[in-house]
């Protein structure tokens, strides 16, 4: 199979500076070849199911070839952007034999803003995640250890509905070093207006005791989840993701994205409105997206 042009793959390695310094994992055991990653590339932006890694794929081998993957994709979807956290439930996490979450990455393409179109094909098997973004103010971020250390590092806050994609040709064969390797599903996230963080008290206690409510065009609930669902608090997932960059030698620099995973989930019905309210949060922020009829 042909690989992308050397020229390309060159600009788009250059261009993952524009974001967080790159991951120092290239020579990891397991890493997969440039050729595996140019063809993975290809299949995930034909919107075609991906082959399962070879089972002896390690999470630091999976993280290397998430960075090849990603300088693969650039071309076609842009400079990275921030990063995501995947698996920010426990019992999630249990089913997959981890412990943590998961890193994704996230390319300028996979997020548009609110009221920008969506392709009637989103993907292989996409689905809506309620999440949440926040905007990096300061690299001090990667000495935060309490949420409202975190939040002082931030800049803003988005309602952000992710909508994600199972690539797997075998979902049942899904892995952790699998799901790392394809960026923890990252496909398209519809971003909301900005939450200011400064001068807004309480902003910390009130993202744990938020519910994040998720309703269709009619006003009616399709699911919530609290702010508890990620991680106790959902500024432990930036500290979280603030501390694993800093793990894989990477440092967060201001404007920097990052999505903190998802209060509650659900299938994507074409034709569908679907609204995302963060209740208990200044002014009750939300986000909507309308998805092309059949």
């Amino acid at each position: 199979m042909t690989s992308l042009p050397a020229r390309s793959l060159l600009l788009a390695a250059a261009a993952l500076g524009a974001c967080a310094t790159v991951p120092r994992l290239a020579s990891a055991p397991t890493c997969p070849s440039d050729a595996a990653v140019a063809e993975v590339a290809r299949l995930y932006l034909a919107l075609e199911k991906l082959p399962a890694p070879p089972a002896e794929m390690t999470l630091d081998g999976a993280s290397c070839g998430q960075a090849k993957l990603m300088a693969a994709l650039g071309p076609a979807l842009g400079k990275p952007i921030g990063y995501k956290a995947g698996l920010t439930n426990p019992a999630v996490q249990k089913r997959f034999g981890i412990d943590r979450p998961l890193l994704g990455t996230l390319l300028e393409k996979m997020v548009v803003r609110e009221g920008a179109p969506i392709p009637a094909r989103l993907g292989v098997r996409p689905f809506l995640e309620a999440d949440l973004v926040v905007e990096v103010g300061s690299s001090a971020i990667h000495e935060a250890t309490t949420p409202e250390q975190a939040l002082a590092s931030l800049r803003a806050i988005y309602p952000f509905i992710e909508l994600p994609d199972v690539t797997l040709d075998d979902p049942s064969r899904i892995t952790a070093p699998s799901l790392t390797y394809y960026d923890v599903g990252a496909r398209l996230g519809v971003l909301g207006k900005p939450l200011p963080v400064a001068g807004s008290a309480g902003l910390a206690e009130a993202l744990r005791t938020m519910t994040v409510r998720t309703t269709d065009g009619a006003g009616k609930e399709l699911a919530s989840g609290p702010g508890s669902a990620i991680l106790g608090h959902p500024l432990q997932a930036v500290i979280w993701l603030a501390g694993e960059l800093k793990r894989q030698g990477a440092t967060l620099r201001p404007g920097d994205l990052l999505s903190l995973g998802a209060f509650s989930a659900g299938a994507i019905q074409a034709g569908a409105t679907v609204r995302v309210t963060y209740e208990g949060l200044p002014g009750n922020p939300s986000v909507q997206v309308t998805f092309p009829g059949s």
